[in-house]
């Protein structure tokens, strides 16, 4: 199936390189063949039915699901030839949300944002105190929240500490799988006005699964779309909204999607949704 895109992705500076990526769970196949590329310092919204596998490209890129066949390049380096070493470089140079903000229960906001400096820094425990501190003020949270269990932590906060603890190594690319999943639209708005805010300020390259519609219109630079185990669609939201095929029409221009279209006054606003 052709991937409508702009031709001006193909000779893009690529952090993330996917080509011909097979993943599939026993007899059940996943990814059947599917390209993508991540540009530096963009914002690339992943979208896809529920089911269809996109938190699975997540962690197959992360290398924490094996893929069948295919190539990925991150920064670069073929994940297929790295070694130990240059993996774990790789790994200090982006940092990931995981859906739920998957934060360890049993660990303060103050020392899940330190898990991964202890894991890759070699720092003084005054330092990397004073570092989380900074990390937490950045996302938003209060200074008394780092020392608050997840327990203790609203939906919304605990999504900002999780990203607290992506952004501990101060990496080029986060990965934000679902950010804005189970917040309430407020929430949600200031979320994805939290994530612009960071990706222009730090630079970042941010690579977000997301199923949001209002994320998409405001944040995202590009968006790809996943159906069938391959990305069908690719392109800003323009793109997405003028694409024929039958998945992405349902999803970009059906009922909330024209409703979106009507009420947005941002740089993405749609005008192409007032003719269906």
């Amino acid at each position: 199936m052709t991937v409508e895109a702009n031709d001006e992705a193909k000779g893009s500076d690529a952090i993330i390189r996917v080509r011909d990526l097979v993943v599939a769970f026993g007899p059940k196949t996943i990814m059947r063949g599917l390209d993508l590329d991540v540009r530096r310092g963009e914002v690339l919204g992943f979208v896809g039915g529920s089911g269809q596998g996109k938190s699975v490209l997540t962690r197959t890129i992360l290398g924490l699901v094996q893929k069948r066949s295919g190539k990925i390049e991150v920064f670069g380096k073929d994940l297929d030839k790295v070694d130990m070493d240059e993996r774990r470089a790789l790994e200090r140079r982006y940092g990931v949300m995981f859906q739920q903000g998957a934060l360890f229960s049993g660990l303060t906001v103050k020392q899940n944002v330190q898990a991964p400096m202890r894991e890759h820094l070699h720092l003084s425990q005054r330092l990397m105190d004073e570092l989380a501190l900074l990390k937490i003020e950045l996302v938003g949270l209060p200074r008394d929240a780092a020392d608050k269990f997840p327990s203790q932590l609203s939906g919304g906060m605990i999504k900002r500490a999780a990203l607290a603890r992506a952004l501990a190594l101060d990496p080029e690319l986060v990965f934000l799988d679902e950010p804005t999943s189970g917040l309430d639209p407020i929430g949600a708005a200031e979320f994805d006005d939290l994530i612009q805010t960071l990706q222009r300020t730090l630079g970042l390259t941010v690579f977000m699964v997301t199923h949001d519609l209002d994320s998409l219109y405001a944040i995202c630079d590009r968006i790809a779309a996943l159906a069938e185990g391959k990305v069908i669609a690719e392109g800003t939201i323009q793109t997405m909204l003028s694409s024929q095929h039958p998945w992405v029409k349902a999803y970009f221009r059906g009922k909330r999607g024209r409703v979106l279209a009507l009420t947005r006054d941002d740089r993405h606003t749609p005008a192409p949704a007032r003719g269906l």
